[in-house]
């Protein structure tokens, strides 16, 4: 089984600032992913054409089984609302997603506050700290018949405040444990370096690849992590791909 975690920006690439689907289907249909987890996802925003970029992606790989979760209603970087669960079709939303070949059994979404006020966050750009307001964040779990029977995938976009984003990480564990049945994989762009999601959540690291930035990587934000028996791992590796500014993470279990 092929497990991978991707966040799209979008589907924009920072090469030339231009969100092209035919490139991001080709994109997505090249990681050959059983399963996929991504972030950043836009639904019916005038800077992705209005595309569902969640279908885009289920065509590409020919996944039967998707759900798109919105975080956030309206356009991320401007003017927006914390979702609600209740958005249809034609609002500009924004959000993750998780795809799979495999037949799903449930679905589960839980969602996550974003900090109450602006907080000082270090940019590796920036000298000093810059107060910064967040964005809602979600996960969606899935339960998964894989070629050993049930697993349990989560995937999630936390938010880039330290310490907020291990608040976020613990209470999502609590609840994906209170409801999903083991043996489980966390996919994601966590926000955190390699060894804290481990340390958080006690779960264990399936792959240590570096994927930000994407044109020279040499830190790992985006992981695969699981607890039970998902299998070995066969592969690793988090490809150059021509869209957005992370590399996917890729990796295959037998």
């Amino acid at each position: 089984m092929r497990v991978a975690t991707f966040n799209i920006l979008h589907g924009r690439s920072p090469e030339d600032d231009r969100v092209d689907l035919d490139r991001f289907a080709a994109a997505v249909k090249d990681l050959d992913a059983d399963v996929l987890g991504l972030q950043e996802v836009d639904r019916d925003q005038p800077r992705s054409f209005g595309a569902d970029l969640t279908a885009v992606a289920a065509e590409a790989m020919g996944a039967p089984e998707h759900q798109f979760v919105a975080a956030l209603r309206g356009t991320p970087g401007a003017t927006w609302m914390a979702a609600t669960g209740d958005e249809q079709p034609g609002s500009a939303t924004y959000g993750i997603a998780l795809l799979s070949r495999l037949p799903v059994h449930s679905w589960e979404t839980v969602r996550l506050p974003a900090p109450p006020t602006r907080m000082p966050v270090k940019f590796p750009d920036r000298r000093w700290p810059v107060l910064a307001h967040d964005e809602p964040r979600v996960a969606v779990a899935a339960v998964v018949e894989g070629p050993r029977g049930l697993i349990t995938v989560v995937n999630t976009h936390l938010s880039f405040v330290p310490r907020w984003n291990s608040w976020q990480l613990r209470r999502l564990m609590r609840a994906v444990s209170g409801c999903c049945p083991e043996p489980l994989l966390l996919t994601g762009d966590l926000n955190m370096d390699s060894g804290e999601p481990e340390r958080v959540t006690g779960l264990r690291s399936l792959a240590q690849v570096p994927t930000f930035p994407a044109h020279a990587p040499h830190r790992q934000l985006d992981h695969v992590l699981a607890r039970g028996d998902v299998g070995e791992v066969a592969a690793a590796e988090a490809p150059c791909v021509p869209l957005s500014d992370h590399r996917p993470l890729v990796v295959d279990l037998r």
